[in-house]
């Protein structure tokens, strides 16, 4: 009598498989990750050119007589929170505030529980390369510690 052949895959055949799976799978684990870091560091590029620019913007209504400054005040803001919260226009007959911001951005690779989104705030005063907090907000950076796809450490941006 004639058997029927028995239908299925062999151990080999199962264990080539998922050698190849495996394989292809330590292949797109790196890849996936440097999409995620391209990503985050895309983020954090938008950030810090949307909150520079307030930064900018708050220092041309000051020097254009709009903000109300102190004898010895850069011009800058006191705190990263005033982009927000505004602050009163000297030109307008009702003092109405200007706003810079709708919301500080949060830095990417900050934890998300960090205050004020997580930036490293340099004041006016300080050395750009060895930038510090002051009185002021001259600019903002990263706390992070990472180094960027671009071999730039992200506190540098």
């Amino acid at each position: 009598m004639w058997r029927k052949a028995e239908r299925g895959f062999t151990f080999i055949e199962l264990m080539i498989t998922l050698s190849i799976l495996a394989t292809l799978a330590m292949v797109a684990a790196p890849m996936a990750q440097v999409a995620l870091q391209r990503e985050k560091e895309h983020q954090l590029r938008t950030a810090l050119i949307e909150v520079r620019e307030a930064i900018d913007a708050y220092k041309r209504a000051a020097d254009n007589g709009r903000i109300k400054l102190s004898i010895g005040d850069s011009g800058y803001p006191k705190r990263l929170e005033d982009l927000v919260t505004g602050v009163p226009d000297q030109r307008s007959p009702r003092k109405q505030n200007m706003y810079f911001l709708r919301r500080i951005p949060r830095d990417p690779f900050a934890p998300s529980e960090a205050s004020g989104g997580g930036w490293a705030v340099r004041a006016y005063a300080s050395p750009p390369d060895n930038p510090s907090e002051g009185e002021d907000v001259f600019d903002i950076s990263s706390r992070s510690g990472k180094m960027g796809l671009n071999g730039i450490p992200l506190k540098q941006w």
